[in-house]
């Protein structure tokens, strides 16, 4: 068994499991907090593709918990690409959600400065948001790192 930080299975991949579920369900909160985000399609795409990391990430997180509680293996190469292909769809959904949102954002707070004219859009929470996301992102381009050495190491 190799073992490499944050492989699915371990005590590492379940962190980042974790953290990812927390920081995906922050940003969620941070933007449905906020009014007029379902306006815009950016906003929206992005909460999405955070729900769809959501989901993906705490299904992963309870499958660590089972193998880390009962002791498997899950370093089997079908089950590591499986993991790697879906760790790239949702990284890559999340940065693109996170990239639209962020550009929008910028947009709103720099260039044709909405959000002093419309004081009840809530500018800074869709900021905390974009970060938050990225945050995700990250975590999510780690995850994808370690599987895909995982998956490199079975060559």
């Amino acid at each position: 068994m190799k073992l490499i930080v944050g492989s699915p299975g371990t005590w590492s991949g379940l962190a980042l499991r974790v953290s990812q579920c927390v920081f995906a369900l922050a940003s969620i909160c941070a933007m449905a907090s906020g009014f007029g985000f379902t306006n815009y399609s950016a906003f929206f795409y992005m909460i999405v593709a955070l729900m769809v990391q959501l989901m993906w990430s705490l299904a992963l997180a309870c499958v660590d918990i089972f193998s880390v509680r009962n002791t498997k293996d899950l370093h089997d190469w079908m089950l590591v690409t499986l993991i790697v292909v879906g760790d790239w769809i949702t990284a890559v959904l999340v940065f693109t959600g996170a990239s639209a949102s962020a550009s929008v954002t910028i947009l709103f707070t720099r260039d044709t400065h909405i959000c002093r004219v419309y004081t009840r859009l809530a500018c800074g929470q869709f900021a905390l948001s974009i970060v938050l996301a990225f945050i995700v992102w990250l975590l999510g381009a780690a995850s994808c790192f370690s599987g895909f050495w995982l998956l490199v190491s079975f060559l």
